[in-house]
């Protein structure tokens, strides 16, 4: 057919829309600059994404490696996952309103109470600080319009101000000045009650933990001292304490003593005489320089394995995992997976038991690891839950034969309720008890963090320590500069940080057995020689050299038994040979 000619303004329409399109094409293959997410007030326990920004303690930080935040990662002592941000907020350079109508709302002889009418921001209002004279008395977040100051004087005049601040760290002039004067002091001379039925939870031979019935008093207990024979040993606020610094196989005698606000303080409770448990060797026969390895009682692609056909090579055998007993809070369960059954054409309990005999015959610990990637224990209420755990965990001791357990816990613990759990469960099992740790590398970034205190408390009848230093990223060693996993440099320096705060008898390199067992960190069983003999004799180092030689460097530990069955037994039967020959 024939076509008919265009008119000027149909041409003109014509080349118009091409523009249009053509410029539509080219705006969707131009890169777009990532934005970061503002996540205000840094939490536990929150997913965070790289360029995610957060506000702690009035300074803004850019996370620069994703991860799920937990307690003891604060953004100020773990530079490897966030980094400050110059100016504090970016683009948002405007500071709320100053907070108005500051007044005092009630008054005690030891606390004054404030409020505020809520100030305005371009952005949002994240929080208050409240300032009593020129020094900082707390915080609020940005809907909180109320402080409370504790912990005063009686008969005394106080000075308070309130600042309003955004996420981007800008903060308001300070309001209008408040004074208050509080209270004076009600005339108390009774003294409280003695507490009563002082008695031992649980010792070891350095230690001793005490608990008795609270004190009663006519306004109210405020703490307790506690006395080893007539010196003061410590004071808290609770029910219970433990004595640290002792010596193995001694006599002690302790009283306790509340005390009330107004300095009135109890007679003594009763006399409680406790003998510490001998000096003990963290698993009796265990040789100085140890391997480490996980038995998975799972099927995930690795090389499934009867626990009597591990080599002889590793000398500590960790069964992965107990489970939580959703029954019984703070319980344990564990039995020969069904899955894992099959693929060993039927291994049962009984098979389990008899592996382990014979390992115990072979002079080789086999303990049971409680957490794992996803495992968690209930220890977050002291009861009925340690009670749960110790006994639950104690019966599984005593059916399959187990020397000990493990603790790996990657989703956060509860310190205290753990702490005395793993101590009335040495103190039931006895001095041959082992203890062993697998704290992620981001766990043993500073001497702050969860494993670090459960370490503290738990020192003198840990086994080892096995750091993960694999699925970790890039992390600090103790120069400061930041190390990319999967070299000698990363196993040296990062360890060299430890030995600060962990002793060299109780901390092992842990790697993945192959490429498969990880994310990411592997290195070739050589590798882990060359860092173990850094760390032990201070040659054969990499870029990194330690500041100290550490010749009681403990060891390896490998994830898993299994894989490295994958490759023929390569890492152990590279690596414990050469173990043996440190002295």
């Amino acid at each position: 057919m024939m076509k008919h000619a265009s008119s000027p303004h149909q041409a003109f329409t014509r080349r118009l829309l091409f523009l249009v399109l053509a410029l539509s094409l080219l705006l969707t293959f131009i890169p777009t600059a990532a934005t970061a997410a503002d996540r205000g007030t840094w939490t536990p326990n929150v997913s965070y994404a790289v360029n995610d920004t957060v506000t702690y303690n009035g300074t803004t930080y850019k996370c620069i490696q994703s991860h799920t935040s937990l307690t003891g990662w604060e953004p100020p002592v773990v530079p490897a996952l966030w980094s400050p941000v110059q100016g504090g907020g970016g683009g948002d350079t405007s500071a709320p309103t100053v907070p108005g109508n500051v007044r005092v709302t009630s008054t005690t002889s030891s606390s004054v109470s404030i409020a505020w009418n809520a100030s305005t921001d371009n952005v949002g209002v994240t929080g208050y600080d409240v300032y009593r004279g020129s020094a900082l008395a707390g915080s609020t977040n940005g809907s909180t319009l109320t402080f409370t100051n504790t912990g005063l004087n009686a008969n005394t005049s106080y000075s308070y101000t309130v600042k309003a601040k955004d996420a981007a760290g800008n903060a308001s002039a300070a309001s209008t000045a408040v004074s208050a004067t509080t209270s004076a002091p009600a005339a108390d001379q009774t003294a409280p009650s003695a507490p009563a039925s002082l008695r031992s939870t649980a010792t070891s031979s350095t230690s001793v933990s005490l608990a008795w019935n609270a004190a009663t008093d006519n306004v109210g207990v405020t703490g307790y001292d506690v006395y080893r024979g007539t010196t003061l040993a410590l004071s808290v606020t609770g029910t219970a304490a433990t004595v640290t610094g002792l010596t193995a196989s001694t006599a002690y005698s302790f009283t306790v003593k509340a005390k009330d606000a107004a300095g009135n303080v109890s007679a003594a409770s009763n006399t409680l005489s406790v003998t510490t448990s001998p000096a003990n060797t963290g698993g009796g026969s265990l040789p100085k320089h140890t391997l480490t390895g996980y038995w998975q009682n799972f099927v995930n692609g690795a090389t499934n394995v009867k626990l009597g056909d591990v080599p002889s090579e590793y000398d500590i055998i960790v069964v992965s995992f107990a489970e939580m007993d959703s029954a019984k809070p703070g319980g344990v369960t564990f039995s020969v997976d069904s899955g894992l059954s099959s693929a060993l054409g039927g291994y049962t309990n009984a098979n389990l038991i008899n592996d382990i005999s014979q390992k115990h015959a072979q002079g080789k610990k086999v303990i049971l690891s409680v957490g794992g990637e996803k495992g968690n224990i209930n220890l977050n209420s002291a009861s009925p839950n340690v009670t749960n755990f110790v006994d639950s965990m104690y019966g599984l001791i005593t059916q399959f034969g187990f020397d000990g357990i493990d603790i790996d816990l990657e989703n956060g613990m509860n310190v205290a309720n753990l702490t005395s759990a793993v101590r009335q469960l040495q103190q039931k099992v006895g001095s041959g008890f082992v203890l062993t740790m697998a704290p992620q590398t981001i766990d043993m970034q500073n001497a702050n963090t969860s494993y670090m205190q459960l370490y503290n408390n738990l020192k003198d009848i840990t086994s080892v320590i096995n750091v993960q230093y694999y699925n970790s990223g890039c992390m600090l060693g103790r120069d400061g500069k930041c190390y990319s996993q999967g070299t000698v440099d990363f196993l040296t320096a990062l360890s060299d940080l430890t030995l600060q705060w962990v002793a060299p008898s109780q901390l092992g390199i842990g790697v993945p057995a192959t490429t498969s067992a990880a994310g990411g960190g592997y290195v070739a069983p050589a590798v882990v020689n060359h860092a173990v003999k850094c760390l032990a004799t201070g040659s054969d180092c990499g870029t990194y050299k330690p500041v100290a030689k550490y010749p009681d460097f403990r060891g390896a530990m490998t994830w898993s038994i299994n894989w490295d069955a994958s490759s023929s037994y390569l890492l152990a039967r590279t690596v414990k040979p050469y173990l043996t020959t440190l002295p």
